[in-house]
């Protein structure tokens, strides 16, 4: 197959689309402390969430009721992960939001409730923020429903 100019370009500007993408992942530095640094950094309830996979209580984080523009970062590391655009009221009880921020958030099923669900860990920190459920809004259908305490607010420009 001949090359062309218009395939020579495509091809150039495929390989720069996935270089700035590896640049992006990269950008992303690892953020790793010891039990006892987490345990400083954290308060108790954001400690078990984050550290342990442990659930907040419903309807008893602040932020289920935060409607201002901004980004929700992570509460260990403070990786921008949602934002505010992105957050919808699931009646669930918890933060919810249809899309993370790219490279924010990462994924691996788990079974602790005996039944296989998507959970979502934070990027640079791999703290447990909750789960992944595909009975969101348009346009993704997904339902991010994550833990107040594993997140914090920051107002300004979503």
């Amino acid at each position: 197959m001949p090359i062309n100019r218009r395939s020579l370009m495509g091809l150039l500007l495929a390989g720069a689309a996935s270089g700035l993408a590896s640049i992006a992942r990269a950008a992303v530095k690892p953020f790793d402390l010891s039990d006892a640094q987490w345990r400083q950094r954290l308060n108790p309830a954001a400690y078990g969430v984050l550290r342990h996979a442990n659930t907040e209580r419903p309807f008893t984080s602040p932020l289920l009721n935060e409607h201002r523009k901004g980004q929700f970062a992570c509460a260990g590391c403070d990786l921008p992960l949602f934002s505010s655009a992105t957050k919808f009221d699931s009646g669930t009880g918890w933060p919810s939001f249809w899309q993370p921020l790219p490279h924010a958030v990462d994924t691996h099923t788990d079974y602790e409730i005996g039944l296989p669900r998507t959970e979502v860990h934070c990027h640079r920190c791999d703290g447990h923020l909750g789960h992944v459920f595909d009975d969101g809004p348009r346009p993704t259908g997904k339902r991010y429903c994550m833990n107040g305490v594993a997140l914090a607010f920051h107002p300004g420009a979503a």
